[in-house]
């Protein structure tokens, strides 16, 4: 079961079960007669209403997630937590001005407390269902995936027997990589070593590798970072077998693989409902922007084309999320075709191809006002790391390690990057950044981005920083 027909199933049966719980509630409250109401309520447009509520906040929270080998107990659990608080939401928005309800306070705790039993039992049935066959499935052989074991060990070993034994993880191991070349030809229990860490790309690619579990000895902190940089934009689930003290310690994010601890590389640290907020914000403010920027924007399209000859709005490919081209738009700050002679280089701070209109108008950040078109498409977000062009990328990526490993996220306006540094003017300036970067991409919440952009509009209030390279 791929994953979007797995979240069609699930919506399907929440709502099946959702609407299910409501119609026996409804009955229960109206045709039974156990409790009084002062009119009768309406019956379908109320049940639409409250599925579409449960709908927003299940998927806020992040319960139509990809569920892979999970508990089925934790996502009860999650369902349970989820439900109760929601549903005294729920209460208090239909009740808060029901002129009946302040005399009736003793039935609407009854009327909670049997809506929530009644949802939480059939939305919970339903999700075990759906678990159950998912886990049938796997098992027949229906929805697995290949798996790539990195070492040949007694500790990668015990990962192969877990994952022979339990098939309904769902995890086909199909080969070790050997961090020693010595093992290359070896087998064990019918699965050889493949490969080495420099051959992972290729081998990702042409066996088809979903999942990897790096599995060594000694977690070697510069041989971990090698192999993970080997699969930045290779879109592959990479997890590793920590050490007994990383796990007393409590310093990983743990998933149990029946008794085997992984710990997660790169999982999403934004919470679901984050990243639909922060995808909101983007929409809200960059609509704002643009609609307020119109008289500035159209002032600025005149000045340009009244100084120099060609397009007032200029289009040049950027290397996004996962690697992705997309063109960037921006007012035309240089002369047209500024690059017609020289190819591919960086603008300079006092670059004499910058026209005199273009100064000024990268000066107080208005040549950027067209990339909120941009962030408008999902192509960027408000914040984010800079969006370099695919020549730089791949000239990065072979002095830089793990410079990559920046398109994990989506690229910004600005960033932390842009607010703590200066111009680029050498390869260490990019090496600097970069490590704001990262430290953005680890740290990514909702808070972080409001910091940022309230330092942005600091920064550009004061003329500094700088923001297009």
């Amino acid at each position: 079961m791929n994953k979007t027909l797995e979240k069609i199933f699930v919506i399907v049966t929440d709502f099946i079960t959702i609407n299910l719980a409501w119609i026996v509630y409804y009955y229960y409250r109206v045709e039974s007669g156990a409790f009084v109401m002062l009119s009768r309520p309406e019956f379908l447009l109320p049940m639409l209403v409250i599925y579409l509520y449960w709908l927003l906040l299940f998927a806020s929270i992040g319960m139509y997630r990809p569920w892979f080998a999970s508990s089925r107990f934790d996502e009860l659990s999650k369902l349970f937590k989820t439900t109760f608080i929601g549903v005294f939401i729920l209460f208090a928005l239909i009740f808060f001005d029901d002129a009946g309800a302040k005399h009736q306070h003793h039935s609407l705790r009854y009327l909670i407390l049997i809506y929530w039993g009644i949802l939480f039992v059939f939305v919970g049935s339903g999700r075990l269902f759906i678990r159950s066959l998912q886990r049938y499935l796997l098992i027949k052989g229906i929805g697995r995936r290949n798996t790539l074991l990195i070492g040949f060990n007694e500790r990668s070993k015990e990962v192969v027997d877990r994952l022979l034994k339990f098939k309904q993880l769902g995890l086909d191991p199909v080969g070790f990589i050997a961090v020693n070349k010595s093992n290359l030809g070896k087998k064990y229990k019918g699965i050889p070593v493949i490969g080495t860490i420099d051959e992972i790309p290729k081998i990702v690619k042409e066996r088809n590798i979903k999942e990897t579990i790096v599995a060594l000895l000694e977690n070697d902190e510069e041989t971990i970072m090698n192999i993970i940089a080997k699969f930045d934009s290779l879109g592959v689930s990479i997890k590793i077998v920590p050490d007994l003290y990383q796990i007393v310690t409590g310093q990983v994010r743990k998933s149990s693989v029946y008794e085997v601890p992984l710990m997660e590389i790169n999982p999403q640290l934004m919470t679901e409902w984050e990243r639909k907020l922060k995808r909101l914000m983007d929409i809200v403010v960059s609509l704002i922007i643009l609609i307020l920027s119109l008289p500035i924007s159209i002032i600025t399209a005149i000045l340009i084309k009244l100084e120099s000859p060609g397009p007032v709005i200029f289009k040049q490919e950027r290397v996004g999320l996962n690697g992705r081209i997309f063109n960037i738009y921006k007012f035309r700050s240089m002369i047209n075709d500024a690059e017609k002679k020289t190819g591919p280089v960086w603008a300079g701070k006092n670059d004499p191809r910058i026209t005199k209109v273009g100064k000024f108008i990268r000066k107080v950040r208005i040549d950027e006002i067209p990339q909120m078109v941009n962030v408008l498409k999902g192509e960027m977000s408000l914040v984010g790391p800079r969006p370099e062009r695919p020549y730089f990328v791949e000239k990065f990526a072979k002095e830089i390690p793990f410079y990559k490993r920046r398109l994990l996220v989506k690229p910004g306006i600005t960033g932390w990057a842009q607010v703590k540094h200066k111009y680029d003017e050498s390869i260490e300036d990019v090496k600097t950044k970069l490590k704001y970067d990262l430290f953005y991409i680890e740290n990514m919440s909702i808070r972080m981005d409001l910091k940022i952009l309230f330092r942005t509009v600091f920064t550009v209030l004061l003329g500094k920083g700088h923001f297009e390279e």
